[in-house]
């Protein structure tokens, strides 16, 4: 590569193109992603370092009394060896990689993307960003259905900076926000708060705040003091799928 070429890709002109080919859109965690990235030679040839893919989320961050928006970086892959690619050259690299078992799931305001990035020496590296969508996998779809069967209704998802003592590796929890709308429950409980912790994928714990709904004076003051809700921990697994509605409602009932 001449000196001049050498400038200008260092000050972006010329630049490769990469673009990120999935062969689907939508997953669940655990499950594989397959596609392949698709790098296009700009106007001069260049040294490609490392391709990687980034798993990315959203949450919500509380400081000094403010919330904003943070990015969480989910995982981290790495696809190739360095290599060269000359000028309008083209070049692809098929992957397969496998979603983390915490992915959290794109209800609400949470988004779920892969970013594309290449490491090219003295250039611009360029990136690439691909939107996914993440169901619930059969054990966290049972316990919604079961839930649903208790009367409450999804009404809110969302990914919160994760408090210290239920940190892992990742410095966010997703919680899922019940009403009671129908059911027995209905006129007890403001509402559900559930959080799964993910072992496997077919195994979780949950941890279900109860919002008991407010009655008469000493209601109120329970409220006042947050003593009006109560934390439920326990263990689902692939096995109570078919008792999953006895299973949570016992869960739930000794708090009402």
């Amino acid at each position: 590569m001449s000196v001049f070429n050498k400038v200008l890709a260092s000050i972006g002109i010329g630049n490769a193109q990469v673009d990120t080919k999935l062969e689907r859109e939508q997953f669940r965690p655990g499950d594989l992603v397959t596609g392949a990235v698709e790098i296009k030679g700009g106007s001069v040839g260049q040294s490609i370092g490392e391709i990687y893919l980034s798993l990315h989320t959203n949450f919500m961050k509380e400081h000094d009394d403010r919330k904003y928006q943070q990015i969480a970086t989910i995982e981290r892959f790495r696809l190739n060896e360095p290599f060269e690619i000359a000028s309008k050259g083209k070049h692809e690299i098929p992957f397969s990689i496998k979603l983390p078992i915490e992915t959290p799931l794109t209800y609400g305001k949470t988004k779920v993307w892969i970013s594309t990035g290449l490491d090219i020496k003295n250039a611009v590296d360029p990136k690439d960003e691909d939107f996914i969508r993440i169901e619930p996998n059969e054990l966290v779809e049972s316990a919604f259905s079961a839930l649903g069967g208790l009367g409450f209704k999804l009404k809110n998802a969302d990914c919160e900076e994760a408090p210290h003592r239920f940190r892992n590796r990742l410095p966010f929890i997703q919680e899922f926000e019940f009403a009671a709308y129908s059911g027995s429950y209905r006129g007890k409980l403001d509402e559900l708060e559930v959080v799964f912790f993910m072992k496997s994928s077919d195994e979780a714990e949950i941890l279900i705040e109860v919002d008991r709904k407010v009655k008469g004076l000493a209601g109120l003051f329970a409220e006042a003091m947050e003593t009006d809700e109560t934390k439920v921990r326990g263990f689902i697994s692939s096995s109570d799928i078919p008792v999953m509605k006895d299973k949570l409602n016992g869960f739930i009932s000794r708090y009402v």
